[in-house]
């Protein structure tokens, strides 16, 4: 199977993450990257006592053996559909060897063509004046460092991608006057041509 991108945008995190555990179970290699821009529906306050509570349990005997607390939104959704997926039988662990999570938007996915999930779409599941909390605003409260770097990076990409999209309007505009050019120099062999279907 080929592998699907996510662009994770605008997205609600518990409906992504129940779709995804399914078709990672049923073969298909999934890439979900933009994750910081993710959704959960709810104020923020609410999010953030749900994850200062998570972050409350702990193992007393020893902590190092877990629970362990990502602050990095890419590690959160992990964990989210992790929870979804029956991740210690040998099913499970190859279910989630085929998901990666990505902040931000790297190469060479930058450059691949990325698919939306509609139904975990936020703006076809909740009123427009319905609080919701961005992933990258929660993991920044919870100790996440990395927003700043990652907004910069976008914006980097951003301006690749309209340079890129100019330089490719200019290419086909291009090529437009030209087949113009080419019928009206010679109408009878496009004629032909469009018979044959081209």
């Amino acid at each position: 199977m080929n592998t699907v991108v996510v662009d994770c945008k605008s997205h609600l995190l518990g409906r992504v993450a129940s779709i995804v555990a399914k078709k990672l179970l049923l073969g298909q290699k999934v890439v979900l990257v933009r994750c910081e821009e993710m959704n959960i529906a709810g104020p923020f306050m609410r999010s953030y006592r749900k994850y200062q509570g998570f972050l409350n349990k702990r193992t007393n005997y020893n902590p190092t053996k877990g629970p362990f607390h990502h602050r990095a939104p890419s590690a959160i959704v992990y964990r989210v559909i992790r929870g979804m997926v029956p991740h210690k039988t040998a099913r499970g662990m190859a279910a989630l060897g085929r998901l990666s999570c990505i902040d931000g938007c790297p190469a060479p996915y930058d450059k691949m063509k990325r698919m939306v999930i509609t139904d975990a779409l936020r703006v076809s599941h909740c009123k427009a004046d319905r609080p919701y909390t961005r992933l990258a605003r929660l993991s920044t409260a919870v100790g996440w460092k990395h927003a700043a770097t990652l907004e910069k990076l976008e914006d980097k990409r951003l301006a690749r991608s309209k340079e890129f999209y100019e330089e490719k309007k200019k290419a086909v505009a291009l090529r437009e006057k030209a087949v113009a050019q080419a019928k009206a120099a010679n109408p009878e062999l496009f004629k032909e041509l469009e018979s044959f279907g081209f």
